[in-house]
């Protein structure tokens, strides 16, 4: 999965692309949280996508040699196994990762939920795009964090439950399902439901003194 300080003008290129050609996809990870008040600057680039066959041959026909590596053999492998692959624009020297939404029974739930936000390409353009909501951002980052606890993802769910809590937007905040999130916390194991705990508590805090 991508990691990059500044994303790479070609991710764009990319997400534009899926618009394009109706390949359903979604924002998750890292850059999903910055949608939500994440504030970091260094974060994972992770999209998820749901491609039928057309949409392999509509990549394929993008991103075409010798600059481009969209190899329509690799995606159909990729999605068939659950692994994810990439799209390569040799030129750049950029590279995006794509999640088939077989990899994880999660993604799947997540993607009935998806909504649209507003974000800003690196030259200043916006653009709408798929997000994972933040609850699902949230469950992705603990069980990213139960299988790696890396501080980031602990950070991430502050900044989104601190906007949230916050009611910096107030649709989002009236619709922000905790006990869904309780659930997933809870079928994590003891560790992560503690940690997510936690967590709430030092949010809500933190808002209540402003």
């Amino acid at each position: 999965m991508s990691d990059k300080g500044t994303i790479a003008g070609f991710y764009f290129d990319v997400l534009r692309t899926l618009e394009e050609i109706g390949a359903p996809y979604m924002i998750i990870g890292g850059f999903g949280a910055v949608a939500y008040g994440s504030t970091r600057v260094t974060y994972d680039v992770d999209i998820v996508v749901d491609l039928r066959e057309e949409h392999i041959l509509a990549l394929a026909e993008k991103y075409k040699p010798p600059r481009y590596y969209a190899d329509p053999v690799q995606m159909r492998d990729s999605i068939r196994m659950g692994i994810l692959f990439n799209l390569i624009d040799t030129e750049r020297g950029e590279k995006v990762d794509l999640i088939p939404i077989t990899m994880e029974p999660f993604y799947k739930r997540a993607f009935t939920r998806r909504i649209k936000r507003l974000i800003e390409d690196p030259s200043g353009r916006e653009m709408e795009a798929w997000f994972a909501r933040p609850e699902d951002i949230i469950v992705g980052k603990l069980m990213a964090w139960k299988e790696y606890p890396s501080s980031r993802h602990k950070e991430d769910i502050t900044a989104i439950l601190l906007f949230i809590y916050a009611g910096m937007d107030t649709e989002l905040t009236a619709s922000f399902d905790e006990e869904y999130v309780n659930q997933e916390a809870l079928a994590l194991g003891d560790e992560v439901f503690t940690l997510w705990g936690r967590l709430k508590e030092s949010a809500k805090k933190a808002v209540s003194m402003e």
